[in-house]
């Protein structure tokens, strides 16, 4: 059974973004989801981080959901079975739990919501 939502709203003029996060090359804005639905779900805004690009290392995450909306710019993926994407401005993917995928590259001004569920979900590098 679902728990209770609690009323979340992030400020985007408070918005801090942080270099911790699954890539180094990324960085990554809480939206306060994870804690208003108590872990079902987490919600971040990633932009690329100046100077740094995608390492292209063949992964997958640990999940029941995983969708991401491209704010601006390019980023270009390979999925396994679904060869390589290049998502831009305006689309949304909606990755399958489990895909094996890897980022090949993306534009210096790439911005993209993504949502996850669980909220803990993990990654894994693999070959």
């Amino acid at each position: 059974m679902t728990q209770q939502q609690k009323f979340n709203h992030s400020i985007g003029e408070n918005a801090e973004f942080e270099s911790r996060g699954l890539r180094s090359y990324f960085e990554y804005r809480d939206l306060g989801i994870a804690d208003a639905t108590d872990g079902e779900f987490v919600a971040h805004i990633i932009r690329a981080k100046k100077g740094h690009s995608a390492a292209g290392q063949w992964h997958v995450h640990g999940c029941k959901f995983q969708m991401y909306y491209v704010l601006q710019g390019w980023a270009r993926f390979e999925y396994e079975g679904q060869g390589i994407k290049t998502v831009r401005s305006g689309d949304c993917v909606l990755q399958p739990a489990g895909i094996r995928h890897r980022e090949i590259e993306h534009s210096p001004d790439l911005e993209l919501i993504e949502i996850v569920s669980p909220a803990d979900f993990t990654s894994l590098d693999v070959k």
